[in-house]
């Protein structure tokens, strides 16, 4: 397995998780629903693991790379918000 692949998957976990329970707080804020909550963490987390499976396997470099850097504009600007 390629290096890069494992950077990429690395930063992109490391940039995923964070963004997850921003998103789950502020499901939390708006629906106050514990169920809500859990159903928006399984799906985001199940979501982010199906990326870093395919950015480990099949996605080439570009798509990947450009995968790690939305997600990482998309917590910078969810930290910013909050």
């Amino acid at each position: 397995m390629e290096t890069w692949r494992i950077i990429a998957t690395a930063l992109l976990g490391i940039a995923g998780v964070p963004g997850m329970l921003i998103v789950m707080a502020k499901v939390r804020d708006r629906l106050d629903s514990s169920a809500a909550v859990a159903i928006a963490g399984l799906v985001g987390i199940t979501t982010l693991a199906v990326l870093c499976v395919l950015t480990l396997t099949v996605l080439p470099a570009a798509v990947t790379w450009g995968l790690v850097a939305v997600i990482a504009v998309a917590l910078a600007v969810l930290v910013l918000a909050s």
